[in-house]
């Protein structure tokens, strides 16, 4: 990653991400005890995020998370709360997506959090137009394998069927 670009999405809005300054791990938290989030664990929760979402698998994606997890796609609408609403929340949007392809880049990984650049492109169902998302997730892992708070943002450029 181009150092400006990172050092942009470091401060986006002005809002420093210097994940050190920002982490909020309690005392019940089980990172709050350990070294923290590692990039390898980061990376590895993605790995299988992707699965998930290249598979169209709700179940596997709703094992990424803690059972009382809040996954808030949009900045204005209400989190989904809890591991059932995020597998339902899979198994509907995944429903219209064929040929789901998503790659990521880790930007940063500190104490319970970490930061992800994503992009995925998948063909919607019925039309074949073509989806290309491009994103950034704000991640509190509960352990090295599951998120229990997770914020995205993400613009879309749709591309029509020939």
């Amino acid at each position: 990653m181009h150092p400006t670009r990172r050092a942009s999405l470091l401060s986006l809005g002005g809002v420093p991400l210097a994940l050190g300054a920002c982490a909020t791990a309690d005392a019940q938290s089980p990172t709050a005890q350990s070294p923290g989030l590692t990039p390898a664990q980061h990376a590895a929760w993605l790995d299988r995020y992707k699965q998930a979402w290249e598979t169209r698998d709700p179940a596997a994606a709703g094992a990424l998370f803690s059972a009382d997890a809040s996954y808030h796609e949009m900045p204005f609408d209400a989190p989904m709360q809890c591991r059932a609403a995020i597998e339902a929340y899979w198994a509907r949007v995944t429903a219209g997506q064929a040929n789901v392809r998503f790659s990521y880049e880790i930007v940063a990984s500190s104490g319970d959090q970490g930061v992800s650049q994503w992009h995925a492109t998948f063909n919607s169902v019925p039309d074949g137009a073509t989806i290309d998302l491009d994103g950034v997730f704000v991640c509190r892992f509960a352990d090295a394998l599951t998120v229990n708070a997770l914020r995205e943002w993400w613009h879309v450029r749709v591309t029509p069927a020939a």
